[in-house]
């Protein structure tokens, strides 16, 4: 069974990190190109969204004994299978791990486009993951 506070716990940094995103939507290009401070905050901040994603992925494929993911990408998967996102779009979800693994591994290869292509249109998955979370294992509460 799901630890209840476990998911409330990460969906709270996860709805706090999608916030902080939100906040830098008005960016330009020309802006987010020219501040090296606020590329390193969204990428950073992405990155803990992710993060955030997968832990609560692994969580609870731990604790409901699912099959056991091949990687990062395939978690989204798993939680897809065994019904707990919806209208989540799992391929777009795999995507975001791989993001997080370059941003990890292979940052000196980061193209800038690609996170602000995030930044613009990314958060809308992270929000879909949130609330199916909250509806497959809290019943939509958080709190």
């Amino acid at each position: 069974m799901v630890e209840e506070e476990v998911i409330r716990n990460r969906l709270k940094y996860l709805d706090e990190y999608i916030s902080d995103l939100e906040e830098e939507r008005h960016l330009t290009w020309e802006e987010f190109l020219t501040s090296k401070k606020t590329r390193r905050y969204v990428e950073r901040t992405l990155q803990l969204a992710v993060e955030c994603c997968l832990d609560i992925g692994h969580h609870i494929i731990a604790e409901e004994r699912l099959r056991e993911p091949a990687d990062n990408k395939d978690v989204f998967s798993v939680l897809h299978e065994a019904g707990f996102l919806r209208r989540s779009d799992v391929a777009r979800l795999r995507q975001m791990a791989g993001f997080r693994n370059i941003v990890v591994h292979d940052y000196t290869r980061l193209d800038p486009a690609l996170v602000f292509g995030i930044l613009k249109n990314g958060t809308t998955d992270l929000v879909d993951f949130s609330l199916d979370i909250k509806e497959a294992t809290l019943g939509g509460k958080t709190g």
